[in-house]
């Protein structure tokens, strides 16, 4: 199954793949590297807030959604029309 750690961890193995070949200063490359590691940590966190931030917004919607549907239309309506009914039955009063 695809997931956001694994293509991180291929791009990042990838960057530092590329910073161990052409990079032949040792303390650049390590330097290089350590950022790598901190972008690669990063990034998974990042992808985690949002996915979890994702997944809590669903739920919610789908709750409201659930709850929509449990909602009584037809007796509201009967409410409202009872109401106006006896609301044109009253005689209006003039100034």
């Amino acid at each position: 199954m695809f997931t956001i750690d694994s293509f991180v961890d291929t791009v990042q193995t990838s960057k530092k793949q590329f910073v161990n070949t052409f990079v032949t200063n040792k303390a650049v490359a390590d330097a290089m590297n350590q950022f790598i590691d901190q972008q690669s940590d990063y990034t998974k966190k990042a992808a985690k807030a949002g996915s979890d931030a994702v997944t809590t917004i669903t739920n919610e919607t789908v709750k409201a959604v659930q709850n929509a549907t449990k909602f009584d239309y037809m007796k509201f309506g009967e409410g409202i029309m009872k109401a106006w009914t006896e609301l044109q039955s009253k005689p209006v009063k003039s100034l």
